[in-house]
């Protein structure tokens, strides 16, 4: 068999039992996307068409208004917020970044939901505006004709940063200020595709294509008001506007059209159970190791309905937390596992192929016994 072009430049596989980053790649396709993609590949097609299309069909898979096929969530969220402030003003759309004469230029943030990720929302040169959950100040703020949107950080990891999404919905409506939220991840469950806006009424919702499902890894999915997309069109590649470096090819819309088919058509509880074996099987044969507490932890990094299994170093372990992360990553294939605190990595099921959980227990399980065995 041919080697891949990592293999041919000497760069080691990695059995991802940490979480869906794009560091490590998101997430692996499944050989149906693979072959849309390469199918899309073999012919021109007017982008226009195809990216208007792509979108339809998506909105009535999700049971949205609309959609749009992004590069990454972060592009859907810059994307957004362009929309928020430009919209389809033509006008308008040239003046990102200084955004001068420009009344509408604020983004509102829960100041506990900043993140990394924002950066996507400032570099349309808009000023966010931090605001704490107790009080008024989502209330003054909304009311300030300079507030382009509300930007949300969905998940559970945020969710003790703000006020409920549904009454952060209705109090920016009331001052008829749209509402965008960050889902990037936040898949499973597949239903949160509507939930956040059919259900809790945002606007509009972003979820990555390349993580939970599992779609091309420079992929986005916009979700929401046709109100919102209708603005992010005409801001967006291949127009020669704000997102033009953010480009989409033909490959990715079909990749992950294809992907959100696939994922709509999943048995998501035997996929969740399949999970939870996994935890299972890393507690039971863990556990017993001096040293090191083996526990599930529910639910995951991003908020979503599955188990991991933690494990805790007792500072009188042979080995720190960093050296045992260390030691799994210089194995051949790699191992990469989570972070939970100073003393706690992770091991998360949601990005393993069939068999690999039982290579990351052996791993695991020998570097810590060499520990103890060299003590």
């Amino acid at each position: 068999m041919a080697q891949s072009v990592p293999q041919q430049l000497g760069v080691r596989p990695v059995i991802n039992a940490s979480a869906t980053l794009t560091k490590l790649g998101g997430s692996l396709m499944p050989p149906e996307v693979v072959e849309a993609m390469s199918a899309a590949s073999t012919q021109f097609v007017d982008m226009f068409e195809l990216n208007r299309k792509v979108g339809e069909r998506l909105a009535e898979l999700t049971h949205n208004e609309a959609a749009f096929v992004s590069s990454g969530a972060a592009a859907g969220i810059a994307l957004c917020v362009a929309s928020c402030i430009a919209g389809t003003n033509p006008d308008v759309q040239q003046s990102f970044p200084y955004l001068d004469g420009i009344e509408k230029t604020n983004v509102v943030v829960y100041k506990r939901q900043r993140n990394p990720y924002d950066y996507a929302a400032r570099q349309t040169g808009a000023r966010l505006i931090e605001i704490e959950p107790d009080g008024d100040d989502l209330e003054i703020q909304v009311a300030n004709p300079k507030t382009a949107c509300v930007l949300y950080f969905g998940g559970e990891a945020l969710a003790a940063g703000a006020r409920p999404l549904p009454e952060v919905v209705e109090v920016a409506h009331s001052m008829s200020v749209p509402v965008i939220v960050d889902a990037a991840a936040q898949i499973p469950p597949i239903s949160n595709l509507w939930h956040y806006t059919r259900n809790l009424g945002a606007d509009a919702a972003i979820f990555s294509g390349g993580k939970g499902l599992r779609g091309p890894q420079s992929s986005g999915l916009v979700v929401g008001k046709k109100t919102i997309i209708d603005g992010i069109r005409p801001n967006a590649a291949p127009n020669q506007s704000f997102g033009r470096p953010m480009k989409v090819g033909k490959e990715e819309l079909a990749g992950l059209l294809t992907a959100v088919e696939l994922a709509l058509r999943d048995d998501e509880a035997a996929t969740l159970a399949g999970y939870e074996e996994s935890v299972q099987l890393w507690v039971n044969e863990l556990n017993g190791i001096p040293g090191v507490t083996v526990e599930r932890r529910y639910p995951s990094e991003a908020g979503q309905p599955h188990g991991r299994a933690a494990l805790t170093v007792d500072p009188s372990f042979p080995m720190t937390r960093d050296e045992i992360i260390a030691a799994l990553w210089d194995r051949d294939p790699r191992i990469a596992v989570g972070v939970i605190d100073e003393h706690t990595f992770a091991l998360n099921p949601q990005t393993l192929e069939t068999g690999e959980d039982r290579i990351v227990l052996e791993a695991v399980r020998d570097v810590l016994t060499s520990a103890t065995k060299g003590k």
